[in-house]
């Protein structure tokens, strides 16, 4: 996993509330008991998404600095999970893109499920949004839904997916059309999730979750 930002953009979107319980809200009916989430960076996600029926939460994130502000296992990528280990979900929060290998990455991710186990990705969406924020925390891609899609691990069954955030989608190409900055404002990412962030939520199901910044895939192990 490459990610040469040293988790500033995570700071920043620490803050970011409203987003973090708007996919929150998308995933929670396939959280399961036992918990991995690959790329846990600070944390962030966890008091969002870990509700009654989470036994174990095992965090993975390569980053000393990060990790150890979270007492979490480091590992790059699922290769430092346990032999037979075997989760009900498995999380790539905003990760799959720092990983070249991606196809692979979900794959070795696939055989740590138990039956019945998901995999829920979260990524940014757009190609042709890829900007110099994207280059400078490390991603190697953004992803069209198709594209996502086409990652897929056999034989999982896809069970949802989603775009995310219709409204936010024009800030960030007003971002990469007219900024070069490569990090985001603390009060732009204020502005964002405190204003469009709850607009779209109301949007995005008018638009059938097929427009958005970022796009959400939920897969399940037979």
């Amino acid at each position: 996993m490459n990610r040469p930002c040293p988790g500033g953009e995570l700071t920043l979107f620490v803050a970011a509330r409203h987003w973090k319980r708007y996919v929150a809200a998308m995933m929670a009916p396939f959280i399961g008991e036992r918990v991995l989430e690959v790329g846990a960076g600070l944390g962030g996600n966890i008091p969002y998404l870990h509700h009654g029926r989470v036994r174990d939460w095992l965090c993975l994130e390569p980053d000393r600095a990060m990790a150890t502000g979270i007492g979490v296992m480091i590992a790059a990528g699922t290769e430092g999970v346990p032999p037979g280990a075997a989760f009900d979900s498995i999380l790539y929060l905003d990760v799959l893109e720092h990983i070249a290998d991606d196809r692979a990455e979900l794959a070795r991710a696939m055989t740590l499920l138990g039956a019945g186990g998901t995999l829920i990705v979260l990524t940014p969406a757009h190609q042709f949004l890829f900007s110099p924020f994207d280059a400078a925390i490390g991603h190697y891609r953004r992803y069209a839904r198709t594209g996502l899609l086409g990652v897929a691990p056999a034989p999982a069954g896809l069970r949802r997916c989603r775009m995310l955030d219709s409204v936010g989608f024009f800030a960030s190409l007003a971002k990469r059309l007219l900024l070069r900055s490569a990090l985001p404002t603390a009060s732009e990412i204020a502005l964002w999730d405190r204003t469009m962030v709850p607009v779209s939520r109301r949007l995005d199901p008018l638009l059938g979750y097929r427009f958005g910044k970022s796009v959400l895939a939920v897969w399940q192990a037979p």
